[in-house]
């Protein structure tokens, strides 16, 4: 059975719960999301301080997809790692929201968020607002993207969801001063999919179509899109040949530093993604750091806390200083 959620960012429980229910999905797939969402840490019951449609005049390409925002999961797929999970898909109208650290802890670092989702879907609660809580508990601004979905193809066959991360890149550098972010230190944190459109964006920001241009609302020069850090999570889509990344994807001396996280039991996107990327970077001279583990599968998020692999947000945070986007400012060395 498929259950239909419009998901909202400043809900705790999806709307029509109710109604659903007596149409015969299991209530307790609605009591657990609640509990679950009810039970996050306390940056996660905040309100966004900022939402915002990417492209308040409509998207650059018009869209075909005229079902209603929905949450595709069968009632089998909602538990993961023993959390209820929100998705949605038929994302026409892309938009952001902003979640702010308490202002005594803000450190003026922030990071865009893609979820995960194989471009079908977006995983808003494993990937999306739970790494919220997480930035947020660094003294870190998160703005958690919605980019279009669904997606039958990516870059470079299709540029859609590039121009959505570029959007909102800019945004956020455009609004860096009202939402107390360090324009110097906005990067993008992805998993799966959202980890390959974060590798696209910080190999291709400069990427120009009229047509995203004209709907932007930015006068030329357009605010930088490159990311000043990147955060590559059980990545997909990179592996190309000789174990060096994709050409789509091949980073040059221009990509930000990069913190890479699989698990070898990875069967969905496998961690031939990470080590083929990490090998272009190191031709690269890109700063790198990659963390391989044999246990956690695909999509762990931050919820795989009682394997090894539950401990790369802590790794994270230890990189995130040793770039000097948290703690003192400095330069970063090069391989």
């Amino acid at each position: 059975m498929t259950s239909t959620i419009h998901y909202n960012l400043d809900a705790v429980i999806p709307s029509g719960t109710a109604k659903r229910c007596s149409r015969g999905t299991p209530a307790f797939v609605f009591l657990a999301s609640a509990l679950f969402l009810l039970a996050a840490p306390a940056y996660a019951q905040q309100q966004p301080i900022a939402k915002m449609l990417l492209w308040p005049k409509g998207t650059p390409e018009p869209s075909k997809i005229t079902a209603p925002e929905m949450d595709p999961s069968k009632d089998s797929e909602r538990m993961v790692w023993g959390k209820a999970t929100i998705r949605v898909t038929n994302v026409t109208k892309p938009d952001l929201a902003v979640y702010a650290p308490p202002a005594d802890k803000n450190t003026g670092a922030a990071a865009l968020v893609l979820p995960s989702g194989s471009y079908t879907r977006l995983n808003v609660s494993l990937d999306g607002t739970e790494f919220c809580d997480w930035l947020n508990s660094l003294g870190m601004t998160c703005v958690l993207v919605r980019y279009r979905v669904p997606n039958t193809q990516h870059y470079p066959e299709s540029t859609e969801t590039l121009e959505d991360a570029q959007q909102a890149m800019r945004l956020t550098r455009a609004h860096a001063a009202e939402w107390h972010i360090d324009p110097k230190k906005i990067g993008v944190i992805g998993g799966s999919a959202g980890a390959h459109l974060a590798v696209v964006l910080s190999t291709h920001p400069d990427f120009e179509n009229p047509a995203a241009t004209a709907a932007s609302g930015f006068a030329a020069p357009l605010p930088d899109a490159r990311p000043n850090f990147q955060m590559v999570l059980y990545p997909g889509w990179l592996n190309g040949t000789n174990m060096h990344a994709a050409p789509a994807v091949a980073p040059d001396a221009n990509v930000p530093p990069t913190f890479l996280v699989q698990a070898e039991n990875d069967y969905s996107a496998h961690v031939e993604n990470s080590l083929a990327y990490f090998l272009s970077l190191k031709d690269a001279h890109v700063p790198a750091e990659m963390h391989l583990y044999t246990l956690g599968g695909h999509d762990f998020g931050l919820r795989a806390t009682q394997l090894p692999v539950g401990a790369w947000p802590t790794l994270a945070e230890a990189w995130l200083h040793s770039i000097h986007i948290l703690g003192p400012p400095g330069a970063v060395d090069k391989p």
